[in-house]
């Protein structure tokens, strides 16, 4: 039999026969481990494991003194690579399946009239299921790492030329989970229907996808716009406010269009920008959640009580849903506050128009010729009249007489010429004592002021022919003459006849 003494002698050999045993300095390569990650990090895992025990087991026998420091260092830096492996690998895999997605993005219409993206991001990233699996979910190492957890997540939205459209111009998630989306609102500062979203996350993965904006549909109604919200429109003539319409409805896609506080003396109606068809109701599309539209309104010849000049008038354009279109007649039948219609819960825009006239001026003479003797005058009268649509001011009819002519205006001005009123204007034009034989034309202009704005009316030109003055003398002469050679031919034609 082994004596007590032999065999602890046996053992204390055998232990120190395996703690000068050479173990290797670091862990297999294996090639495949890049390619396959996830089992890469299983075998730096179960590599880590088996150096941290070898220390363990080397670390009591040092505590027994059974070896030297110098071999427990030996051991601790083999399980110090193994760890700094299995904290690679870990690495590797955790930030190779970091994956961040849009689940939603959806435009809507904010009280103000501005419009916004609600946009709902996630932490997508894949394997978390199966690091929980390798890794015993009490690993302190897996904890810290947060698998489940993207940092520093930074969001921007772009349109087609890569300029930032959004405000915030970039958006920053400190911390994404897993099973916990992020909701961020961006304000538009270009109103388009699809943008791209660029995001910027954990150790510097990027992704750029551009995407359609859903419509909120849970407001039901239209959003309108107009770019000519505000016009000065001529009395008499016609304007057109370009209307785009926005689809936020998952109920109706039918509607109509109304016209709201417009006097009745105001025509209006809607048309089809691109066919010029009118239009009274619209339908939106599966695949068009945007249209345009247009309204045409034209003023009263003359200003009235309800279209005054230079006043602004407000209206609103309102589109209700087919559903509620029999009320149309209703809403029209009374003049609505702004408050009143935000009530009503449909889509609406405020527009204005402010009636302007302007005065024209015509000049009506029923003679344009005249023929005087030299010490004659020549008199004659215009009408001055204003066929525009605003009061013309300081009537003046000037005129460019010949050399040495002297020429009178009565009245000089006229104050004031209303809308579609005339007045007479006397002229007289006097030639010089000396003057010749001949025709000499005088132009007149006339002049006036609307709403300080000079108007002119065409110029006219009158002609005055000078006649040559009668020879009494000569004329007594020739007649006598005539009247001698007349009786000559009688006497000798009686005296012929005797004979």
């Amino acid at each position: 039999m082994i004596s007590s003494r032999t065999l602890r002698l046996l053992v204390t050999a055998a232990l120190l026969a395996v703690a000068a045993l050479p173990a290797p300095s670091q862990v297999n390569y294996n090639q495949r481990d890049d390619k396959y990650r996830v089992l890469g990090l299983k075998r730096a895992k179960e590599a880590y494991e088996t150096a941290r025990r070898d220390y363990g087991r080397q670390e009591e026998l040092f505590n027994r003194s059974l070896i030297s420091q110098a071999d427990l260092d030996h051991f601790h830096n083999i399980m110090a690579d193994a760890e700094v492996n299995y904290q690679q690998s870990l690495l590797a895999v955790l930030f190779e399946q970091q994956f961040v997605s849009v689940s939603r993005a959806v435009k809507y219409h904010a009280r103000d009239g501005s419009k916004h993206v609600r946009l709902t991001v996630a932490n997508t990233s894949g394997e978390t299921a199966e690091f929980q699996k390798l890794l015993n979910i009490d690993d302190k190492l897996f904890r810290s790492l947060q698998p489940d957890v993207v940092n520093d997540v930074y969001i921007s939205l772009t349109n087609a030329e890569g300029a930032i459209i959004s405000q915030p111009y970039e958006a920053k998630i400190a911390q994404l989970r897993s099973g916990r989306p992020a909701i961020l609102d961006f304000d538009l500062l270009q109103d388009l229907d699809a943008v791209t979203v660029n995001m910027i996350y954990g150790s510097g993965s990027s992704r750029s996808m551009k995407i359609f904006l859903q419509k909120d549909a849970s407001v039901n109604r239209v959003a309108v716009q107009s770019e000519q919200f505000s016009q000065e429109i001529e009395l008499g003539k016609s304007a057109t406010f370009d209307l785009t319409l926005e689809l936020f409805s998952g109920v109706s896609n039918t509607f109509s269009l109304e016209v709201l506080n417009l006097p009745r003396q105001v025509d209006r109606f809607f048309k089809d920008p691109s066919g010029q068809a009118r239009l009274s109701q619209f339908k939106f599309t599966e695949s068009t959640n945007t249209r345009k539209a247009a309204l045409e309104v034209s003023l009263p010849d003359r200003p009235t009580e309800e279209v005054p000049m230079d006043r602004p008038i407000p209206f609103f354009v309102v589109v209700v849903p087919h559903d509620r279109a029999q009320s149309a007649g209703v809403l029209e039948s009374r003049t609505w506050t702004q408050e009143e219609i935000e009530k009503l819960n449909v889509g609406y825009v405020k527009l204005e128009l402010v009636p302007r006239g302007e005065g024209k001026l015509i000049v009506r003479a029923p003679q344009l010729y005249y023929s005087i003797k030299p010490e004659g005058t020549v008199q004659m009268s215009v009408e001055v009249v204003n066929e525009g649509t605003r009061r013309l001011d300081n009537v003046e009819v000037k005129i460019d007489p010949p050399l040495n002519w002297t020429r009178s205006v009565e009245p000089a001005v006229v104050p004031a010429l209303g809308i579609g009123e005339d007045r007479r204007v006397d002229l007289t034009f006097t030639p010089p004592r000396d003057v010749a034989v001949g025709r000499y034309e005088i132009r007149l202009r006339t002049s006036a002021l609307s709403d300080n704005h000079p108007v002119n009316a065409e110029d006219k030109t009158a002609t005055v022919e000078i006649a040559a003055g009668a020879n009494t003398l000569g004329t007594a002469l020739l007649v006598i003459l005539i009247l001698g050679l007349v009786g000559g031919i009688v006497f000798f034609g009686v005296k012929l006849t005797r004979r």
